[in-house]
This record gives structure tokens, sequence and C-alpha cells, in this order.
């Protein structure tokens, strides 16, 4: 992230994000709106509470990725508003609106769910480039934000920004964004003040195609039987039912970590593994989800459930 465009490519493609021209701001309140619900009312009060003496890193986990990602914008804007003390986030100011638009050239998101290839990925080349800029002070607000979403999918540029973190930024805040601070590095957490958010509490339940495969999942898991003979059968699963059954299986094992399992499946992970293989099983979900998203191609479906259902079975173990 440069100062000008003549030497973003030596600094990488974060560098160069930093000099495009910044897009329309949109309405700060409906940016925020996802983390100003009732429930999230005391999660509010934490953050103002912080913004008299920030800390170099705060973890939000809990909710959905959109109230995850409303935290960010606000603590964004509350650390940075030109309203009163006492009137911050005034969601109207020059600052308040380019936060929520994403347009302001102190906040810098980094996305764990982009490919690395692409532009404001969490990859470790962005990483690295970031550490160079972190030495400068920002450039048009009081304090730097830096962004980043589902920091628990790159363990590689995690460890990379271990490195950022050993050094006080006093000028920088990092914003972590995760479902669970269990898919974090240790080292990450214990640097983090950690904010949970309220789970939500109004799931839809899964529909009956989706229920009938959690079912054979379950009993697989349970019994090593049944499994194989389902997906081998043509056109019984495609890529968006087995991304459903994925999901389902995510929430499922977030229900676990949040220590209520109602959920068949969520119950059998409670009693059947300890933190150690809930957290493997987390990162074959994530592989599965992601080799069921690949683009143009995505892997047959049924590959991938075989496998994670394999490795599942093999984890209650």
């Amino acid at each position: 992230m440069a100062n000008d465009t003549t030497t973003a490519p030596k600094r990488g493609r974060a560098a160069a994000a930093a000099t495009d021209a910044p897009p329309a701001p949109q309405d700060p309140r409906e940016a925020v709106a996802p983390l100003l619900a009732p429930r999230h009312q005391r999660t509010v009060a934490h953050l103002h509470a912080l913004a008299a003496s920030p800390p170099q890193v705060v973890l939000a986990e809990g909710g959905t990725a959109p109230e995850r990602m409303a935290l960010a914008l606000y603590w964004a804007a509350l650390l940075n508003c030109e309203a009163p003390d006492d009137a911050r986030p005034c969601l109207s100011c020059p600052s308040c609106l380019r936060m929520a638009g994403g347009g302001h050239r102190d906040l810098i998101v980094l996305d764990g769910n982009k490919p690395s290839a692409e532009e404001g990925s969490f990859s470790i080349e962005n990483v690295r480039a970031l550490r160079g800029l972190l030495g400068e002070p920002p450039r048009e607000g009081r304090r730097r934000v830096v962004v980043l979403v589902d920091a628990h999918t790159r363990v590689e540029a995690a460890n990379g920004l271990l490195k950022s973190l050993e050094e006080p930024r006093p000028t920088t805040c990092f914003v972590l964004l995760a479902p669970q601070r269990e898919r974090l590095l240790p080292t990450l957490v214990s640097r983090s003040f950690v904010l949970t958010l309220a789970w939500p509490t109004d799931a839809a339940p899964p529909p009956p195609a989706v229920r009938d495969w959690l079912d054979a999942l379950v009993e697989f898991i349970q019994t090593g039987g049944g499994w194989m003979e389902r997906t081998s059968r043509k056109g019984d699963l495609d890529a968006p039912l087995a991304a459903a059954v994925v999901l389902h299986c995510q929430r499922a094992l977030a229900d676990v970590l949040a220590g209520r399992a109602a959920d068949p499946l969520g119950r059998l992970l409670a009693e059947r593994m300890d933190l150690a293989r809930l957290r493997r099983c987390d990162e074959a979900l994530a592989a599965a989800q992601e080799a069921l998203s690949l683009s143009p191609s995505p892997v047959n479906p049924a590959l991938v459930m075989d496998w994670l259902a394999t490795r599942m079975f093999l984890g209650v173990r």
C-alpha cells in the first residue's frame, strides 16, 4: 500500500488497492445496521467504552458474517468520526460516510474468502505490503483500521500478521473477524480483546432434502454404513445441495463451540470430539466448502462429500 501509484507494483496488490479511486459511499446507517439490532446493545456499549483507549486488536466472533462486518465498520467510524466525543459515531460526517462506503484511506479490508491472487485477499503478499504501510501515520483520520475478514482461513498470512503485532502501533487498530475464536491461532487470540456478538437464534431449519442428507451423515459417522451407496446414485447429489449440507454442518459445529448442540449432528460431535478434533472437523468443512465453490469447475460433489464424511467418521474414533 504505497503513497503513490509509481511504487505500488513493488509493494503488492494491497499497495495498489490503497491508491484506487474510492467507491461512492453507501448510507452509513445501512452499513452498520446489522450491528444495531437490540440483541447487540451490550456489544455496542463495549465498543464505546473501548474507544477511549482502543486496544491494538479487537476480535469479533459470533453473530453472522454481515453483523461482524458491521461491527468493524462501526468501530472504524467511531474511532475516526469528526463529531464531538459524546456524538460519535455520527454516521453523517465525511469520515463516517467514507468508512461506511469502504472509501476511507485509513480503512483497509483484507478478505480471507478471496483467492490469494485476487485484490483485497488476506494473502501473505498483502500482509507483507501492509507491514510496510504500518510504519506510516494515518493519511486522513486519527487511526488506521485494518479489518481481516475470516482471518482463520489463511494460516500463513496470519503468521505473517503476528510479526506486525510484535511492535506497538499506536495509530493502527486491527479487527479480526471469525465465527469462533477457536478457529484462529491461539497466539492471535491471546493478543486480542474479544467481543462476542449474540448468536442468531432464528436460524431456519434445513429443508427436507438437506435434513435427509444430514441424517444419513450422522448414521455414517456412527456406523460407517449407507453413505457411499447414496452418493453413488447418479443425480441424487448436485453441487448446490452438497454446499447446503456443508453449510448446515458448519452451523452445527458452531453450535457445539458455542456450548449449545441441539441438532443431532451437533450432539454427536459434542459427545465424540474434543476441541482438537473439532478444529480438524472445521478445517475439513472449510476445505469441502472451497472445493464445491471453485469456479468455473467445482470438484465432483459426490467425491467431496465422500471425503468429508470419511474425515468426520475417522474424527470420532
